[in-house]
């Protein structure tokens, strides 16, 4: 489940209009989300206030295994929606498989003008959180430059990194550092260049995307919602010479990347590729596509199954290392997404098989068709059939992983009352003495206003 200050982020990024998908770092996000889930270990109490929509507050307080805490405080540029816990879109706070819409070119806020002077200013995001009784504090300051163009500096200070330095033990810490980042979409191209000054540490990652680029209107945010029909005529019914040529396969696009980072103090350096195919949200044959017995009646297609499922397939390979990493993903119904991974190292012959999946549950389950019931129901008259949709709010989300290296891992969830929980277990079934080796639970609540 994301932390409130993610949520937060995220919320910043979707309100300034920025694409924080279209980055290399996050080729493999679908995947990730049902095979590297993470799951909460121990007692886990997190409380957060958005007294205003420009300044939040967040307090977390881990229970067990040891009792810590932290304080964190936000504050943004522009207002933020955040919503409450209680109300907040469930599929808005956990990690999830989902098929992105096609990129698009980030467009700048309004400008604003007074007297003859411009006087809009640029939007930035303050973060800041502390850690008890360790006193260790993290920082982040995001600011979009241009349109096309958002820096980031984030920052780490922990008191205990010089204590642990100066030990005859030579025990590693995590130590303070400053990490500098610069990201530049225009849609087709993502590059983004980082620095960090621990280990002074320079590095570049690209992401290209094939195809063609979304126009300025309102990107798609979830594939579920994102079955739209194809292109149509002026009367709404897609003529029979748009048929497309070849039927079957899954039609979609391609986006490929890298990354490259050297580092002269630690004298190393690193590369890898990565590839990835994500299926069309809107790619649907028109033979499935119904004439509307009425302008404002939604189509067979609206609520019926996609023509395609939602997958996504990614390939990762690291030369300097040899690691190669395939995954497939896709949704297979309304409410299951199901995924598998195969790592390979071409140097040690390791190998790793990783299969996941997640269902959603739902409230009141059941059946019923979007027409209304006619006045008259001794006249029948043809009519197209009517679009079958699912009822009932998500409520919860059920993630399990297994692989042939390490453990298994099951965790719900879910939205009790006004509270966000998180309850989860991981198992190492080989084991006769510890076949449970963590068990977690994390609750959330959030309010505005």
């Amino acid at each position: 489940m994301h932390p409130f200050a993610s949520y937060v982020l995220r919320s910043y990024y979707r309100g300034t209009g920025w694409n924080e998908d279209n980055l290399y770092a996050n080729l493999t996000r679908s995947s990730n989300a049902i095979l590297d889930f993470s799951v909460p270990r121990g007692l886990h109490f997190s409380i957060s206030k958005s007294p205003n929509p420009l300044f939040k507050t967040t307090y977390s307080m881990n229970a067990l295994p040891s009792l810590n805490g932290s304080i964190g405080y936000i504050f943004t540029s522009c207002e933020l929606d955040v919503k409450g816990s209680g109300d907040v879109r469930f599929k808005d706070m956990v990690d999830r498989f989902r098929v992105y819409d096609q990129p698009r070119r980030p467009e700048g806020k309004e400008e604003e003008w007074l007297a003859g002077q411009r006087v809009d200013t640029r939007d930035y995001l303050l973060y800041g959180r502390v850690y008890i009784p360790t006193g260790r504090l993290d920082a982040l300051y995001s600011t979009r430059l241009s349109p096309t163009l958002q820096a980031m500096v984030a920052a780490i200070s922990d008191p205990r990194s010089s204590l642990f330095a100066e030990s005859p033990r030579g025990i590693a810490a995590p130590s303070s550092n400053i990490m500098f980042s610069l990201q530049h979409d225009t849609g087709k191209w993502c590059t983004e260049y980082t620095w960090s000054a621990e280990d002074g540490m320079w590095g570049v990652r690209c992401l290209h995307n094939f195809g063609k680029v979304g126009g300025p209107s309102e990107p798609v945010e979830d594939s579920e919602k994102s079955t739209a029909a194809p292109t149509k005529t002026r009367s709404g019914v897609k003529r029979i010479d748009e048929e497309d040529a070849m039927e079957g396969g899954l039609k979609g696009r391609i986006s490929a990347g890298a990354e490259f980072y050297f580092s002269a103090k630690e004298k190393s350096a690193g590369v890898s590729t990565g590839i990835r195919f994500t299926t069309l949200p809107d790619a649907t044959p028109p033979s499935f596509q119904l004439p509307s017995s009425s302008p404002t009646q939604p189509s067979l297609l609206a609520h019926g199954a996609p023509s395609q499922p939602p997958t996504t397939i990614t390939a990762l390979f690291n030369p300097m290392l040899g690691h190669m990493s395939g995954a497939y993903s896709a949704r297979v119904s309304r409410d299951l997404s199901m995924s598998s991974r195969f790592d390979f190292n071409v140097y040690s012959y390791e190998s790793e098989w990783s299969i996941g999946a997640e269902w959603w549950t739902r409230r009141g389950r059941g059946m019923f068709t979007s027409n209304p019931p006619a006045a008259d129901t001794s006249e029948k008259t043809p009519s197209s059939p009517p679009a079958l949709e699912a009822v009932g709010d998500v409520t919860g989300v059920v993630k399990a992983r297994a692989s042939t290296t390490t453990d298994f891992s099951l965790m719900w969830e879910g939205r009790l009352h006004n509270m966000l929980v998180s309850l989860g277990i991981v198992s190492n079934l080989t084991s006769r003495s510890k076949p449970i080796k963590a068990i977690g639970l994390e609750l959330s609540y959030f309010s505005s206003g």
